[in-house]
């Protein structure tokens, strides 16, 4: 045997010839023989690691280049204005030039908002039907004003900041239509209950000009002064030092400032919710129909409160107001 091979294995080196000082012969061959097999397994062990190494580096990049794809780009709506606030708004854009846009408004008692259910799922399920979505998160009030009544003394956020964002958010979407593939005179807005009264207050309350160009309110707050009040969504919006105040409460309460020529309205709850009275979306049908404003109101019997645009929340009733609303949406593209 040449005294000079080496026996390796994983990190250790011994000498062959130190062992063959020891032993006779017949160990001497057994001792090759268990040098070339580790040197074999060692081997096949670097393989491995290159080929597992390289299978990792693969997943990394992948899931970069995924995340980069699911991740749509946040936009701050105020960037560039004097308005010293940061609104961010996620664009969900559809496939083509021209589309309709509508900003979403996730609910939340105007304290929180609803990213999932009535954010996310919403912008993805219209960007499948073809309609670009952005979803707003518009200053609300926040968990510590719902814990502690520090706007007595602080003003934190309140009305109009919500209105304003979503004013804020329809111009910058008519300021970059064409960039977008948007046509910059349909641009729409959806909200759900807490946001399902700020769209509605964008139709009422904005400049004609101004306003949305349909507006969508699902199982919405409506009123700040019948008893079928949401309060928590009332001490909210108006902020503690000025919850008494009845002259804002007023101009607040949507069945009593509907306007005659308010955009088209498609309105949706249910009977069984146990958050928002019911009778918040009678008293807007009602005014909606004193004024003569096209819209459709749907009341179905049972779903709840929150089920925004998912597949599993709610009840498999409630769910139908998605494709009611595409057809709506459709008819009233058809009479443009």
């Amino acid at each position: 045997m040449d005294r000079t091979t080496k026996w390796v294995g994983g990190d250790t080196s011994i000498r062959l010839d130190v062992i063959a000082d020891s032993v006779g012969e017949d160990e001497q061959i057994t001792c090759q023989l268990i040098y070339l097999s580790t040197r074999q397994l060692h081997n096949s062990n670097l393989e491995m690691k290159k080929y597992y190494t390289l299978i990792l580096v693969a997943l990394f990049f992948s899931l970069c280049t995924f995340a980069q794809k699911e991740k749509p780009q946040r936009i701050n709506i105020w960037q560039g204005t004097t308005v010293g606030k940061t609104v961010m708004m996620t664009p969900y854009l559809a496939k083509g030039k021209g589309n309709v846009a509508v900003i979403v408004c996730p609910g939340g008692s105007y304290l929180w908002h609803d990213m999932g259910a009535e954010g996310k799922d919403v912008g993805e399920w219209l960007q499948r039907n073809g309609i670009s979505a952005f979803v707003l998160h518009y200053r609300t009030a926040g968990v510590g004003a719902f814990m502690t009544p520090y706007r007595y003394v602080f003003r934190g956020n309140r009305y109009p900041d919500a209105l304003n964002d979503l004013q804020r958010a329809m111009q910058y979407v008519k300021a970059h239509a064409q960039e977008m593939g948007i046509d910059a005179s349909r641009v729409a807005a959806m909200g759900f209950s807490a946001g399902g009264h700020l769209v509605m207050s964008a139709a009422e309350l904005l400049p004609r000009e101004q306003r949305p160009w349909f507006v969508v309110s699902v199982y919405p707050v409506v009123t700040m002064v019948e008893p079928c009040v949401h309060r928590r969504s009332r001490r909210a919006l108006l902020g503690d030092s000025r919850l008494r105040n009845k002259q804002l409460r007023d101009s607040l309460s949507l069945e009593r400032h509907v306007p005659k020529d308010c955009p088209p309205v498609f309105l949706v709850n249910c009977k069984d919710d146990p958050i928002v009275h019911y009778h918040n979306s009678e008293l807007l049908d009602s005014a909606l129909t004193r004024q003569h404003v096209p819209h459709r109101y749907i009341q179905y019997k049972t779903g709840g409160h929150g089920f925004g645009a998912s597949n599993h929340k709610g009840t498999a009733e409630c769910r139908q107001w998605k494709e009611a609303f595409m057809t709506w949406f459709r008819r009233l593209e058809k009479r443009r």
